[in-house]
């Protein structure tokens, strides 16, 4: 779901950009005053996480590939405002560093991924378990907190999955010329090439993965309830271990050969459909990844997956603790 540079036409990126600078101060405002300072930790290791895991690309019938997002888990933690902080900087990061997904259609990414994946998991989760947002009441056992975030993670994956789908699905029309100018598939192919992988195989991934990681932090003591989590640090540092085991085991990501269905580069599109859309030639050029493709210069490919994943999820960590002392001394000098 990470569309790359060139897919989508300037005014929807405009129209995305538009949309997200409002969410964007709202989250850092959320993340710098009402963030707790034990949370941190536990808000550092889920970007991470979400780093990480989508480096492990599924292989799907068809030819294509799709990987979990991880948003749900941080969402339903540490609420969705949180979440969308941390899903941005993973992100932009990704794009940056790595090229994975574009600079211009960033704001699409963010909207689809970080916010629509996170509110609509975070509100279906805790519609479920029953939690009152505001005051944090009836507390739940972890098996439905379990089927709760199942059901948050696949619903939230797939609408996210539907957004991009839309976004892509629209350009055609919006180009008005035939052949199209970005983006070339009409709504009639991006929505069931998208929507049905997520529907039977990404959805389900995504579920059970969230459901896993909530239900251990669940029984490891971490303790959350609706928007306001009491975190015992000591209690997930096990996960600091198994994060770096997800670093060491992301190789396993290159057996899905195959690019995710929309996540073509030039040459794969002029392959698929015969020309290279004009407008998707002149934007796709606008940055150069230092690392593209998750490669470090003088490493094969799987030294380099490992080192690639490595150094993402370092920066990641160092990224936002940074910006969170930042805020925090600029919203928040008293505290």
């Amino acid at each position: 779901m990470h569309i790359p540079d060139g897919y989508l036409g300037p005014k929807t990126c405009v129209v995305f950009y538009a949309a997200m600078l409002p969410l964007w101060y709202v989250a850092s405002r959320k993340l710098a005053t009402t963030l707790k300072q034990k949370e941190l930790p536990l808000l550092s290791l889920g970007a991470a996480f979400a780093f990480v895991i989508m480096m492990f690309n599924v292989p799907l019938p068809g030819g294509a590939s799709g990987h979990m997002a991880g948003a749900v888990v941080v969402a339903i933690v540490l609420g969705p405002w949180a979440s969308v902080a941390a899903l941005t900087l993973v992100l932009a990061l990704q794009a940056t560093l790595f090229g994975d997904g574009g600079i211009t259609t960033l704001g699409a990414n963010v909207f689809s991924i970080a916010v629509v994946m996170s509110f609509v998991g975070h509100y279906v989760y805790t519609a479920l378990v029953g939690i009152d947002a505001k005051t944090g009441a009836k507390e739940a056992t972890g098996t439905r907190r379990a089927v709760a975030a199942a059901v948050a993670a696949f619903l939230g994956v797939n609408a996210s999955a539907l957004c991009t789908a839309f976004a892509l699905g629209i350009q055609p029309a919006l180009s008005g010329t035939a052949p199209a100018l970005y983006a070339p598939f009409a709504l009639g192919v991006t929505l069931p090439a998208i929507g049905i992988p997520h529907l039977l195989f990404i959805g389900p991934i995504e579920a059970l993965g969230t459901a896993v990681v909530v239900t251990y932090l669940y029984r490891s003591g971490v303790q959350f309830s609706g928007t306001d989590p009491k975190v015992a640090v000591s209690r997930i540092r096990p996960l600091w271990f198994a994060l770096a085991a997800l670093v060491l085991l992301v190789p396993l990501g290159l057996f899905a050969t195959a690019a995710p269905w929309g996540e073509w580069n030039t040459a794969e599109v002029t392959a698929m459909i015969g020309y290279l859309p004009s407008g998707m030639e002149r934007m796709s050029g606008y940055w150069s990844a230092l690392m593209p493709g998750y490669t470090l210069p003088g490493l094969g490919s799987t030294l380099g997956y490992i080192a690639a994943a490595a150094v993402g999820s370092a920066t990641v960590l160092l990224s936002l603790y940074t910006i969170n002392r930042l805020y925090r001394s600029a919203f928040s000098p008293s505290r």
